[in-house]
């Protein structure tokens, strides 16, 4: 009935074949998961596919033919599936979520319902671009800094365990007493190695309560808290939330979704909890009829410039420029925070690491000059 009020007449209806153009279950390309990537690229193909003409089904074909991963493959069958069975394209990816976040479903849906399908996929995209960028920012300041810390204990930690026990007994069978320096070395050494498992047990123990908390929301929100204070890092994640929400703001306000549902959305995003919980602090007040700008003033863990910015859009009405600029201004800082943290922070671990290694070299020959003051 459908398609004769379209003035389609169906002349003849077949039964596809079943597809098998996926890899068996044990081909171990089946271990490669599917990023946040992979789904990002499949959207921008579909959103330039559906500005050609091209149908939803058939675009959404396209993708998975070309997608590289089999589970991508899968992922985008089973979108084309649900769509088969009745369900809109937003319905459709809302049953994969952990493939499509809650932005993807709601900029479907609105994109869906606006007829601009084509815009709002390609806005979806963007802003998994605009997230994946701030989160590789975040961690790339975090690894380098990490990794030294980790590289400096196991050097340390080897020194410790298998140098100076050897340099020890060179020392000791010289017969002269050992300098101080030299001597604190050695009981160090020694009671490590005494208490090395007592030690382990402590770091495990310390690492699976940090787990612990993390687990559970209120701890979970208590280490967000703190860490969004501490000098340097805290500033990272406090410019890198701001981005995310403003950008966030801006995409799904340009492509017409409500500003509740849009705060609701944006909420769930933050993956740190203090940030969640204030934007949904702002989702409320907006609801009990205060402003933007209003509701957003609490929220001090946000730069300051993101309620400034969020006033003149309300009065001038051009809330999603100004988020627009509010996430590039404060993207432009996040590049730069980044880059300052690398800086300050590889001398300080090259410090570290080497005074550990020269400590050691001092206390070896200051021992080697005592025994051979002796003889």
């Amino acid at each position: 009935m459908q398609l004769r009020a379209e003035k389609l007449l169906v002349l003849d209806v077949r039964e596809t074949p079943e597809e098998r153009d996926l890899p068996p279950p044990w081909n171990p390309s089946w271990l490669k998961p599917v990023t946040g990537f992979d789904v990002e690229m499949g959207l921008r193909q579909l959103a330039s596919m559906l500005r050609s003409g091209i149908t939803l089904l058939k675009g959404i074909a396209t993708v998975q033919d070309q997608a590289f991963s089999p589970r991508a493959k899968r992922t985008w069958k089973r979108v084309k599936e649900r769509i088969l069975h009745g369900k809109s394209f937003a319905e459709a990816l809302e049953e994969q979520p952990k493939r499509f976040g809650e932005i993807v479903v709601r900029l479907a849906e609105v994109g869906e319902k606006s007829g601009e399908l084509e815009h709002a996929v390609s806005r979806a995209a963007d802003q998994m671009e605009a997230r994946r960028n701030l989160r590789t920012a975040v961690v790339n300041a975090l690894m380098y800094p990490s990794l030294a810390v980790l590289m400096a204990v196991a050097v340390s930690a080897y020194l410790v365990v298998a140098v100076i026990p050897k340099i020890g007994e060179f020392l000791q069978s010289g017969g002269a007493a050992l300098p101080p320096v030299t001597q604190t070395l050695m009981d160090f050494s020694e009671w490590v190695n005494t208490n090395g498992l007592s030690v382990l047990a402590c770091v495990g123990g310390v690492v699976a309560a940090w787990i612990a908390v993390r687990l559970n929301e209120s701890g979970r929100e208590i280490e967000d808290a703190f860490l969004l204070k501490v000098p340097v890092v805290g500033r990272i994640l406090r410019l890198s939330g701001t981005a995310l929400f403003a950008r966030s703001m801006q995409i799904m306000a340009e492509s017409g979704v409500p500003l509740i549902d849009t705060l609701d959305t944006c909420g769930r995003l933050m993956a740190n909890r203090r940030f969640r919980r204030r934007v949904a602090a702002t989702r409320d007040g907006v609801i009990q009829g205060q402003s933007l700008a209003d509701s957003l003033k609490p929220a001090v863990e946000f730069m300051p410039m993101l309620r400034r910015m969020a006033a003149v859009g309300e009065v001038s009405g051009s809330l999603p420029e100004s988020f627009g600029e509010t996430a590039r201004f404060h993207e432009m800082l996040l590049a730069i925070a980044v880059k300052r943290f690398g800086i300050l922070i590889e001398p300080v671990m090259i410090a570290i690491t080497g005074g550990i290694v020269g400590f050691v070299y001092i206390a070896f020959f200051m021992a080697l000059f005592a025994i051979a003051g002796t003889n």
